[in-house]
């Protein structure tokens, strides 16, 4: 009597090189997803799930609607992340257009000043047309010392190519800034009046007493050799008197402040405020048409 065996599973060649019996539930799970979905098909073209549809999609609206309220907040943050790039780069924009503008304004102001100053000056060379000019900037102010001096003198763009010569005065609107000392080619040094070396023959304009002015090393001015019975005032203005020959005469050199004097003394001095900023030039002026006088003693000293 012959009994029944099972179906035999169906044999499969596996990555091994050998053959193993497939279970033939897949099959069967596979044949069940396909049925139903035929099934679920056919329903719904019958009009069959048309409730469960309703029912689901009620109860897949919070969800929904939750799902949409969170992409609209993450649209809401893309948003603002992009409008907040936006703005960094615009505001980085505006500030280099206003570190530019300011650069500018610099700028304009520096020309302003700068043309002012020249109007100044040509104002002063067209006040006196007896004298001939020659415009010069000032490319620095150099204070050097040595063991037994301290020096003050400016640097100026025009020299010898320009017909610049030594002992030629330098001025500006506002009085005598000094004399040319050295000449090179195209730069000229200029001993400025407050120098210990400069001396320069003046004259008190409202008494028209004489003495010679004077540099001193903490940058002062004193006019010496006022005979001790003159009446000297405070605010007297001091101007070149031309005795010597070194420099023109009226050209200003500024203001007396205080007046010494001692009784035991032969003459009387007087400090003087230069008419000149020394600090602040910038442009001066150098008349080339006076030849300084060489070989005469200044006739104010003793």
């Amino acid at each position: 009597m012959m009994r029944n065996r099972p179906l035999e599973q169906p044999l499969a060649w596996t990555e091994k090189g050998a053959f193993v019996r497939r279970p033939r539930h897949r099959l069967a799970w596979l044949s069940f997803f396909v049925s139903l979905s035929l099934l679920a098909m056919g329903l719904y073209a019958m009009g069959y799930l048309g409730p469960a549809r309703d029912v689901l999609l009620q109860g897949m609206a919070p969800v929904q609607e939750g799902i949409n309220d969170v992409a609209d907040q993450v649209g809401s943050i893309v948003t603002t992340v992009r409008d907040l790039r936006t703005l960094r780069q615009r505001n980085a924009e505006l500030e280099a257009r206003i570190n530019s503008l300011i650069i500018e304004n610099v700028q304009l102001k520096e020309l302003e000043a700068e043309n002012a100053n020249l109007r100044r000056l040509l104002h002063f060379a067209q006040s006196h047309p007896f004298l001939e000019f020659r415009g010069a900037e000032v490319v620095a102010r150099v204070i050097g010392r040595d063991p037994t001096n301290l020096s003050n003198y400016l640097l100026i763009n025009v020299g010898r190519e320009h017909g610049i010569r030594e002992g030629m005065p330098v001025v500006t609107e506002r009085g005598l800034v000094g004399r040319i000392s050295k000449v090179n080619s195209t730069t000229s040094q200029v001993l400025l009046l407050i120098d210990p070396a400069s001396a320069v023959n003046a004259l008190i304009q409202s008494s028209r007493l004489t003495g010679l002015v004077e540099g001193q090393a903490g940058g002062e001015l004193v006019m010496n050799y006022i005979p001790q019975d003159a009446a000297v005032t405070p605010g007297e203005i001091v101007i070149t008197s031309g005795l010597g020959g070194h420099f023109p005469r009226n050209l200003v050199i500024g203001q007396i402040m205080a007046v010494r004097q001692r009784d035991y003394e032969m003459f009387q001095k007087a400090i003087v405020r230069p008419s000149v900023d020394f600090s602040q030039l910038e442009h001066v002026l150098v008349i080339t048409d006076f030849v300084p006088v060489e070989g005469i003693e200044d006739l104010s000293s003793p």
